[in-house]
């Protein structure tokens, strides 16, 4: 028989459920503080360490290699672990990866840090916690147009605070210009650590509302059952898109423009964070378009312009106007993530929710590190465009498909 869990666990209060949400977003806005100020400085860091193109893509291999192998024991084990405790365990990971990256530029502590799956190279997508996030948000807005708003939100809060971590990196480099007894720039990734601890102490203020879903048991041993074909279709569209945007991910960029531009630490920090403010008001809207034209509609009509502008990125002949097709590609790029966020969990049975968000962001990751090793090399090897290139194309043939395959495919508007 299956263990569900109690009726009591599963009434909706909506207050309990107000307070939830408005936890997870407290935990999101911390935890993309760190990832938006990490996602600038460490890669400044490798390149200022002496690191090559090719050993820095290893680095932010590892980091979307650890994604997918904690997401993959998420998904077969969270909801038996419990949401909430395996939730703040993984903060108290973080913490400690953080250290590690404060401490040290060796080459193997900090693979085995990043394997942890807890330090992201992107503000509003970080592997297993995202995938919990995922399954938990949809427990407090039960319908189709809450559950949209609230993943708009979610996202909105990501872009906002990573914006601002990602201003906040310019600011161990004024301090030591000014003030050269100031410690070195890479001591303040122990920001990873006060951001961990914090975190985990919140996870501990969720209600039980949050621990929906299922245990597994002898006669179900895969926590998919009704929905496991529309999730593998999903999962391997995602994984396609999702090698592409490899190539160039955000601590990949600032390490290019630096090499290729001699952008400053100053300089790419105000970019992303014109990009985060830009993102975040692009989610808001998300939430808003969702609920006039659909999910699917949303997730392929934002991101086919924004794909062809990622490839011109490196055709422009100045820093100014690179940077300013940049931003016009951030404005729009991630206005499929809340759509495409809520079109899984819309998809599933409430008890498959987080093997859902697990495995269909654990086909991301899998693949997301050929991306990232592959994009150091094809700049080597190649020519500077060949990264911002390739991930374009390979978008942009994922949001065909993604469209062919899943158009007639209805959503419930209320699970």
């Amino acid at each position: 028989m299956l263990a569900s869990v109690s009726e009591s666990r599963l009434s909706h209060d909506p207050v309990v459920a107000a307070r939830d949400l408005r936890t997870i977003y407290a935990v999101q806005a911390l935890r993309a503080l760190a990832y938006g100020f990490g996602s600038v400085l460490i890669g400044t860091e490798l390149a200022r360490g002496g690191y090559s193109p090719a050993r820095a893509g290893l680095v932010f291999t590892a980091m979307l290699a650890g994604f997918a192998l904690t997401s993959i024991a998420v998904g077969t084990r969270g909801d038996r672990m419990g949401r909430r405790r395996l939730y703040g365990a993984l903060f108290l990971v973080m913490a400690a990866a953080g250290a590690v990256f404060a401490l040290t530029r060796w080459f193997p502590a900090l693979i085995v840090a990043s394997l942890t799956g807890t330090v992201s190279t992107d503000a509003n997508e970080s592997g297993p916690i995202t995938s919990l996030e995922q399954a938990m948000i949809p427990q407090a807005a039960p319908s189709f147009a809450e559950r949209t708003r609230a993943f708009a939100r979610y996202n909105a809060v990501a872009f906002l605070a990573g914006s601002l971590g990602a201003l906040a990196a310019g600011g161990p480099d004024f301090f030591r210009r000014y003030f050269p007894e100031v410690p070195g720039s890479q001591r303040f990734l122990f920001l990873f650590v006060v951001v961990g601890l914090l975190c985990a102490a919140l996870a501990g203020r969720l209600s039980p509302l949050m621990e929906s879903g299922e245990e597994l048991s002898a006669e179900r041993r895969f926590p998919l059952v009704r929905s496991r074909n529309r999730v593998a279709g999903l999962a391997g569209l995602f994984a396609l898109d999702s090698f592409g945007g490899g190539f160039v991910v955000s601590s990949f960029v600032v390490f290019w423009f630096e090499r290729r531009f001699g952008a400053s630490v100053e300089v790419m920090g105000l970019v992303f964070f014109a990009a985060g403010l830009l993102q975040a008001g692009s989610s808001i809207a998300a939430g808003w378009l969702a609920n006039r034209i659909g999910l699917l509609n949303t997730m392929v009509f934002t991101h086919l312009p924004s794909n062809v502008l990622l490839i011109l990125v490196p055709f422009m002949p100045s820093l100014p106007l690179a940077v300013a097709v940049l931003l016009a590609r951030f404005a729009i790029s991630q206005m499929d993530v809340p759509a495409r966020q809520a079109y899984v969990v819309s998809l599933v049975d409430p008890g498959e929710r987080t093997a859902a968000a697990s495995y269909t962001n654990t086909a991301r990751y899998v693949v997301r590190p050929g991306g990232s090793a592959l994009g150091g090399y094809l700049w080597q090897t190649l020519a500077l465009s060949a990264p911002f290139v390739d991930a374009g194309g390979l978008k942009i043939l994922y949001d065909l498909i993604l469209l062919g395959t899943f158009r007639r495919v209805a959503v419930a508007s209320d699970r």
